[in-house]
């Protein structure tokens, strides 16, 4: 049986005057993440590779009073990527956080039958993206002491039979971000992961495709229920964003009500 969440009140200023960039924010965990660093108050541009989803999405974020754009970004492609960096420092004169959170590529099934199309967008949008995210921002990260955080997976720690692919390329983003770790930590930045499950849009659709998935996730997860983008994942970034993780970094949080126990 689900177990409710209590609602969650997040405000305050743990972010004032500070910016985050976060990759596919449009929906799902990335827009969470920017609201909740939106109403900690930071600045925050979304980065997306469709702008009629993700200008919306800031127009929201704004009509709640929050200062928020959209830029288009296709993180497959290094050029977007710089460019993103560049019109968020344009804009706002600083970059504190780039959260890269944006995923594609179909990877499910057999290894066999994984596709060398879907293999090569997975690569480009998780791991490549990576690298050009650290690139791209690295300069302003070290100016403000700010951190980079990358969305990875439980599949990435104990493997999955599932989504071998998936889980191949979630493990190389936590070796690039410890990594970065030790390498940035004289710059002042830390780098960090994220390990979320979430009720995004493409959860919630493969729920309603089959309803037995989500009494599934919920009997495997202590907690009883499936995590919210905002209330639950958001509050991690708004930590990894802040000065309450000033000491935290080469980490992966798993933010998944428990299911995976592993570290």
């Amino acid at each position: 049986m689900s177990v409710p969440s209590r609602t969650l009140s997040i405000g305050g200023d743990l972010l004032a005057g500070r910016v985050a960039l976060v990759t596919g924010g449009a929906s799902g965990i990335g827009l969470g993440m920017a609201t909740a660093m939106a109403r900690h108050g930071a600045a925050v541009v979304l980065a997306c590779r469709r702008t009629e989803t993700g200008e919306p999405a800031a127009e929201a974020l704004r009509t709640d009073g929050h200062d928020a754009t959209c830029v288009r970004c296709d993180v497959t492609r290094s050029d977007d990527v710089h460019a993103a960096v560049t019109a968020t420092l344009e804009r706002h004169g600083r970059l504190d956080c780039l959260v890269h959170n944006a995923v594609a590529g179909q990877t499910a099934g057999p290894l066999q039958h994984a596709s060398d199309d879907g293999w090569r967008m997975l690569l480009a949008s998780s791991l490549r993206a990576s690298f050009d995210c650290a690139r791209a921002a690295h300069g302003a990260l070290r100016e403000a002491d700010g951190s980079l955080v990358l969305l990875t997976s439980a599949a990435g720690m104990e493997g999955s039979a599932a989504m071998p692919l998936y889980g191949a390329v979630k493990a190389a983003q936590r070796g690039l971000a410890k990594g970065l770790a030790d390498e940035w930590g004289p710059d002042g930045i830390r780098v960090n992961c994220v390990a979320p499950v979430a009720r995004t849009p493409a959860l919630a659709g493969a729920i309603d495709a089959d309803p037995s998935l989500g009494t599934r996730l919920e009997a495997r997860t202590p907690l009883g229920r499936i995590g919210d983008p905002v209330d639950d994942i958001g509050p991690i970034a708004v930590f990894l964003a802040s000065d309450l993780s000033r000491h935290v970094t080469g980490q992966t949080v798993s933010v998944d009500g428990g299911g995976f126990r592993g570290l």
